[in-house]
Order: C-alpha cells, then structure tokens, then sequence
C-alpha cells in the first residue's frame, strides 16, 4: 500500500516565504496559478509562499492532510504528439479558514512580506451585497472579505503605501479586477471606513484584469491509478488538467519586476498586456468561435464530439479553413502571426484525446454564442474583404436548420430560451421557402441587435445554403466552400 502524499513523504519539499494570500483552493487554482507559482519558486528568484484562504464554510481537509502539497498531471497534443506530465506542488504553506478563526484570517493582514493576493471564487463570487456588515466575521461575500482584510493592512501600516497589494483575480468574469476593485470601495463608503483607505486602495494597490484559459477537468478518475502507481505515493487532491494554457494580466510592464513570468525556464504562456481587450476578442473569436461553428454542422453530420469533428475528413477542413481564412482575416487588433500560432494551438486542445468535450452540450445557448461569436467574424470579413464569408455563412445556416429542432425524423433536445425555440418552430413552419425562412430569421433584431438583411446577398446565400441542407447536399456544401 503506498503512502499518503505529505511532507514526511517529501521531505526536502521546500516552503517559502509567505508574500501571497490565496482566496480558494479549488481545482482552477491548484492547476493553474499554483502552478504557475510553484514553476517561478523553482526557475526564477520569486520564492514566495502560499496562505490559502477559504473563501466559504468548510475545511479543506484533504490538503491539511497532505501537508498542502498536491500533484499536476497536464496532458495534451504538442507538435502533434500527445504528451502528459506531474510536477508536485509545494508553493501552499497553510490553509486559513475565516469562519472559525477570523483572528487568523486578520493576522495575515498585518505580515509584512504579503504582496499579492490571488483570487477565484467562481463567476458569482465578485459580488457587492448590501447586506454585509463591517463587524461580521467574516462577511458573506468574497469583496467584503477582502475589504476588512485590506483596511486591516491599512490600518496597522498606517496606510504606507509600500504596503498595498498586488490584486490577481482570475474569475471568469470580464474586467473582474476592476469590478473587485469597485465593489471594495462601495464596502468602504457603505461602512463608513477612513476615506484615506479608499485613497490607499486607489493609489496604494494595484488591480489587474485577467483572462485565464486552462482547461481543468480535476481529478482524473480514469486514469488515476496508473499516475499514483508511477509516481508512488496516493495523492488525493491529484489534479488533471491539459498541457496548454494562457495568462493574460492587464498591467503596467513593471509587474514584471515582481512577478518575473518571463524569466522562467519553462516556457509560460503569461503576457503582461496594457489592454486584455484584444486578447479577449481573440478568444471569443478564434477558439469558441470555433466550437460554434462546427456545433450544429457537427450535430447535423451525426458526429458527438469536438475530437471527432476535427478528425473529420470534411468538416475539420473546413472549420480549420474558417479560422484560419475567414476569421483571423477579420481580426486586426493583434499580428497574424500571432493569431495563427493561437489557432494551431485551438486545434491541438481539440485534438487531446483525455477530453471528451459533447458537441451537444457546447450547443447550449446557440442563439446567443451566434450572435457572440460568429456574427463580429462575419461583418469584420465582410468590411475587410467586401464580400461574405463563404464558410461563416454555411455555419451561420447550419444554425438556423439546427434550430428546427428536428434532423430526419428525430428531434434534437435544444437548450435555449424556450420563447425563442418555439419562434424558430414556427417560422420553419410558416415560411413557404428557405429564402423567405432566411429573411424572417436575419430581419429578427431581437435576436441580432440588428437587421441583418442590411448585409447585401446574405438572405439569399444563407437561403441556398438551407435549401442544399435540406436536400442532403451538406457534405458538398463543405467540399466546395471557397476562401
């Protein structure tokens, strides 16, 4: 029988000083950032440890018991390889929990060394409820939890700038720093507090917008028993994550100084930008653009999953055409170069063969991810190149013949705003053709935020496209889509 994974197994497992406060300790975090971290300790002057705070009720008993340390196993496609790693992670130090020793929590505040704080309390947790109180310990939401451990550090420094924080969220939310950042000074004017501390907030403390991409599934069921025999030692909080990954912090070049990502010698996909906007048209464009697109083509050629759409002998192709020839032309915010190696790196994580991602289940909200995702690489194609898109147009039809919610005889379960579900029911219903289908859908601004049969031949190219998926032609319809 193996030994539990701790520090009497590791030894050596060496701890650093503690400069980060952690809020959350859920697979995101140990897959991600403390890996990130744990890289910089080890490749990079950085040697910074790890308070981990409990953002909510509970304990988090497995890592008491394994001493905080926990195993990575990331797989992926590289070079068109599959390729998996561990690496043991010893940045955690210790776990605080604010329920049952709220003291413990404000102390952390008043160590000197702590400069960053790291954060991700899912898309709900960056919230402002007038219901927290300045004496609750701790209050309900993750911001006034940071505000009393924030004016606690204010307080006991004096409010010395030197002592301002660094503040990393990664909740996949837009702009979240900022919103945390704006919720923190509404807990200060609601409660009252010094109105120095919301200038050292301002002026003392740095707030950066993310925008994270690693795709973590957790603990690898599946084929965990074959990791733990190689690495021997049982590792409970194993977890699994893929290989690719991408950082984007919104912040002045000088963070480099202190989080000095670009000194490590593993290669770390962590950029300092002056604006994430971009970075965040890029992924919304490129990668769920993709997804979108191949959804209802994928869903109509009787095809279950992402993998299996790239693999394709037509329709991975041909959504590999639509990036790389129609979407990437109709982005100009960032080098092409660099939106080609951010492509080929999409179509890798398709390829990984330990994710097994339901078209079906992407398919969910269809109607809005269209509009989202699809729709800005058409019109910017369209101002661009002065004509449609041939293979964004096909996708943008697919939809619509996807939203009938039938496909030969068998119903499709389709998992959208039931209002709009039985709008596209009825229009297929009442159209006396697909180009007069085409028009009701495209003219619906409800649904596009505009009318797009302003778009000179999109009625009647998306009309044809309809009326050969209807006939069986859909196979030939990817054959012949031209650049």
């Amino acid at each position: 029988m193996t030994q539990l994974l701790n520090r009497q197994v590791f030894p050596d497992a060496k701890r650093y000083p503690e400069r980060i406060i952690q809020f959350g300790g859920g697979n995101f975090l140990r897959g991600f950032v403390d890996w990130v971290i744990d890289l910089l300790n080890a490749e990079t002057d950085f040697a910074s440890g790890i308070a981990l705070v409990k953002a909510t009720p509970g304990q988090y008993d497995a890592l008491d018991r394994q001493d905080c340390l926990f195993t990575t196993y990331l797989h992926g496609i590289q070079d068109g390889e599959f390729v998996e790693k561990t690496r043991l992670i010893s940045a955690v130090n210790r776990t605080i929990y604010p329920y049952s020793d709220f003291a413990a929590f404000l102390a952390l505040a008043r160590q000197t060394e702590i400069r960053f704080i790291f954060s991700n309390t899912t898309e709900s947790g960056i919230v402002f409820s007038a219901e927290d109180r300045p004496e609750d310990e701790p209050p309900a939401t993750f911001p006034a939890k940071l505000t009393r451990f924030l004016h606690e550090r204010y307080r006991h420094f004096e409010g010395e700038p030197a002592a301002g924080c660094i503040v990393i969220p990664t909740e996949l939310i837009d702009d979240n720093a900022t919103r945390l950042r704006a919720s923190i000074l509404d807990y200060a004017e609601l409660w009252k507090l010094d109105p120095g501390f919301s200038a050292w907030i301002k002026e003392g403390s740095t707030f950066c917008n993310t925008l994270v991409d690693r795709i973590i599934p957790g603990y690898p069921a599946a084929n965990a028993d074959r990791i733990l025999a190689r690495l021997g030692y049982e590792d409970r909080l194993l977890v699994a994550g893929e290989i690719y990954h991408s950082w984007i912090i919104e912040a002045a070049p000088s963070l480099l100084a202190e989080f000095p990502v670009d000194q490590a010698e593993t290669p770390l996909n962590v950029n300092i930008v002056a604006d994430a906007a971009p970075y965040r048209t890029v992924k919304v464009r490129l990668l769920n653009g993709a997804h979108t697109a191949m959804v209802p083509l994928g869903l109509l050629l009787g095809i279950e999953s992402v993998r299996e759409a790239v693999e394709h002998d037509l329709l991975g192709p041909f959504v590999q055409d639509l990036i790389f020839q129609e979407v990437i032309p109709s982005v100009s915010a960032i080098p092409r170069a660099e939106l080609e190696a951010f492509a080929r790196d999409v179509f890798d994580r398709f390829l990984n063969p330990h994710i097994h991602h339901r078209l079906l289940t992407i398919a969910l909200n269809s109607a809005s991810k269209v509009k989202e995702r699809i729709l800005p690489s058409l019109l910017g194609y369209y101002e661009a190149a002065g004509e449609l898109p041939p293979r964004l147009v096909i996708a943008l039809a697919a939809f619509i013949r996807l939203y009938r919610g039938e496909w030969r005889g068998q119903a499709i379960e389709l998992n959208d705003d039931q209002e709009l579900l039985d709008w596209f029911r009825r229009a297929w219903a009442e159209a006396g053709s697909t180009e007069a289908l085409a028009q009701a859908v495209l003219s619906r601004e409800t649904l596009w935020e505009q009318d797009l049969t302003a778009l000179p031949h999109l009625v009647s190219q998306v009309g044809a496209c309809l009326r050969a998926i209807e006939a069986g032609h859909l196979p030939d319809l990817l054959r012949r889509a031209k650049p």
